[in-house]
């Protein structure tokens, strides 16, 4: 859905996101066990990190008292994840604390764990200890057009490629739950290289509301990993890709936030290396405040052979 809103950004019709409704609505199987099913799968084949990631924190969510809130996750992908399956979520209740609790979560296809991953929770708290950087100046989503009419705009294009309009209808194609607007939209037909930072308005499709925020913060952890490492990727795009990953991922949440709100993703790669690739994120609301901050590292395997033009 990315149709008309409401009021107070309603959308007409009440259609709530398909995060909520189907990937983040786990079936609890026991007290601490949880299964979960896919919806969209990346051209790759392998199940999208950001799914895993955001289906974990859901089950640490569901063992901790509604009072917690999620402050931070540290995890690791450790396997490839099977599409053809659903995944199991183990949780076991590391430690809960006055102020803190933790939660260790356990993703396994196989029999076999294909994802770790540590949370911590929170019992809110003040302190006049503050601060934070200030929000990027870009422009506003309503000025910027969507990934669906930047790709629609490409494929008008008399003298593209077939095999790159074909690569085109294929991610036209996929059913990504996530509203997405490229601030400064890289040209996919240039080899140069560019800065290692890009820019992306993005909220989940559809109507999620006021709602425990714990909800948003699964919601945030799989828009998070949507296009991120590819940020390591923009210094060097005379490469064909081959392979690429996720390796790790960690999300520390600061302030509250609405997922179904557009929120700006700052994303930029200080580093990479021995075929691994290191990206940071923030995802600021569009008053200034630093709601989450993101760092992922990934394998990127590339053709040795520069590539030429793509027109």
């Amino acid at each position: 859905y990315s149709g008309s809103r409401g009021p107070a950004g309603r959308p007409a019709g009440d259609l709530r996101s398909v995060l909520i409704t189907s990937v983040l609505n786990l079936e609890r199987l026991e007290v601490d066990l949880f299964r979960g099913q896919h919806h969209w799968v990346p051209a790759t084949r392998r199940l999208f990190g950001g799914q895993i990631v955001g289906q974990a924190l859901v089950a640490a969510a569901r063992a901790v008292s509604r009072d917690l809130q999620a402050h931070s996750l540290h995890c690791y992908f450790v396997r490839a994840g099977d599409p053809k399956v659903p995944v199991l979520y183990e949780v076991e209740r590391t430690r809960t604390g006055k102020s803190f609790s933790v939660r260790s979560v356990k993703a396994i296809q196989h029999g076999k764990p294909i994802f770790i991953c540590q949370a911590s929770f929170q019992l809110a708290q003040q302190s006049p200890v503050q601060h934070q950087f200030t929000m990027p100046t870009v422009p506003p989503p309503e000025e910027l057009l969507t990934q669906e009419e930047l790709i629609e705009k490409f494929l008008q294009n008399p003298n593209l490629a077939e095999r790159y309009r074909k690569h085109l209808n294929k991610i036209q194609a996929e059913d990504v739950p996530i509203d997405i607007k490229p601030v400064n939209p890289p040209d996919i037909f240039c080899t140069e290289s560019q800065e290692p930072k890009q820019f992306f308005w993005v909220r989940a499709r559809g109507y999620i509301g006021e709602t425990d925020m714990k909800v948003h913060c699964c919601v945030a952890a799989y828009i998070s990993d949507y296009a991120f490492l590819g940020t390591a990727l923009l210094p060097h795009r005379q490469y064909n890709i081959k392979f690429m990953v996720s390796l790790d991922h960690s999300m520390w949440f600061h302030a509250p936030f609405r997922s179904d709100h557009w929120m700006l993703y700052e994303c930029e790669s200080p580093w990479a290396g021995g075929c691994r690739g290191l990206v940071h994120g923030r995802l600021w609301r569009r008053d200034g405040v630093l709601a989450v901050t993101c760092t992922q590292e990934g394998v990127i395997r590339v053709e040795q052979n520069p590539n030429q033009s793509k027109l």
